[in-house]
């Protein structure tokens, strides 16, 4: 029977992954002459060509992408294993590596991950912020536990997860105490050139309102698009202009930026997703997360 050098082939991955030998080699703590000999072996050993040089970057072959396809599977599996059989040492935390993505609301994140605090085990949580994209790559390959987001995973990206619904809420517009009030009459026909703070365009929530806007016929002037939510707050608070934000927190939000309710954006759904490689939630923190969204946060 021909055996395949798994050593070989981990190391192989790991370049794969992080896209170059030098990066590979601070990872795996081992010399780039040690890797590169080990990648040269495995290439002969399956004769075919792994990678390819381009502009002194690493490329993957026909036959590359291949391997690395199923090396994915086999090495992420793997540490799966080790994460269900291990037994962790008394006493230490249980990690839980959560991935935002950056346009959630920070109330809405305290909200989803607090029920992680509350479960028999101690918890040491890592909060990573970024692009759905990234955060996605990153969970691919077990760097993180979960990823929260409000929509399910793309169907462009090319990774098997899953999408589990936390739950769902609408929409309420905001605005500085002092011009409130103003909004509020003949809402919401006189939103039409009113000042708006939007989030960017690349998020659910921005397609949502710009479709609300178009079928309650409001042309908003919009002075601001922020890809952080907070600061979108903020700037609403000193009454830059009006802005939308999940109904589930408006009452934490109205009260730490003293901000003032104008109206409910009727018909629009704002959903949230704890996205995982696992079918079934196994981590004891983001099962009892998802277990809190769905018969609590959002019941």
């Amino acid at each position: 029977m021909e055996w395949l050098n798994y050593h070989h082939f981990y190391y192989f991955w790991v370049v794969a992954r992080s896209g170059s030998i030098t990066q590979a080699c601070k990872e795996l703590n081992l010399t780039p002459q040690t890797v590169s000999a080990q990648l040269q072996d495995l290439e002969e050993h399956l004769g075919e060509n792994l990678f390819l040089r381009q502009n002194r970057r690493l490329v993957l072959t026909e036959v590359g992408q291949l391997a690395y396809q199923y090396a994915n599977e086999i090495f992420v599996l793997g540490r799966e294993f080790l994460d269900v059989v291990g037994k962790r040492p008394t006493g230490r935390p249980m990690k839980l590596r959560v991935g935002i993505t950056d346009v959630l609301p920070k109330f809405v994140v305290h909200h989803l991950l607090d029920p992680a605090f509350h479960i028999e085990e101690m918890v040491h949580l890592v909060c990573i912020e970024d692009s759905t994209e990234k955060l996605l790559a990153s969970l691919a390959v077990h760097e993180l536990d979960v990823v929260l987001s409000d929509t399910p995973v793309p169907p462009t990206v090319s990774i098997k997860a899953f999408s589990h619904l936390l739950g769902e809420c609408g929409v309420s517009f905001l605005a500085a105490t002092k011009d409130a009030a103003k909004y509020k009459k003949r809402f919401p026909t006189n939103l039409d050139g009113a000042p708006f703070l939007l989030p960017t365009d690349d998020t659910a929530l921005r397609r949502s309102l710009e479709h609300w806007f178009s079928d309650n016929g409001i042309r908003p002037r919009i002075v601001g698009e922020f890809a952080d939510s907070s600061l979108m707050k903020v700037f609403g608070q000193f009454g830059t202009g009006i802005f939308a934000i999940p109904d589930v927190i408006e009452a934490e939000i109205r009260r730490q930026y003293r901000v003032s309710h104008i109206g409910k954006a009727d018909g629009i759904i704002e959903r949230f997703y704890a996205i995982s490689v696992e079918k079934k939630i196994k981590h004891p923190a983001v099962a009892a997360i998802c277990s809190a969204a769905q018969n609590e946060l959002f019941a």
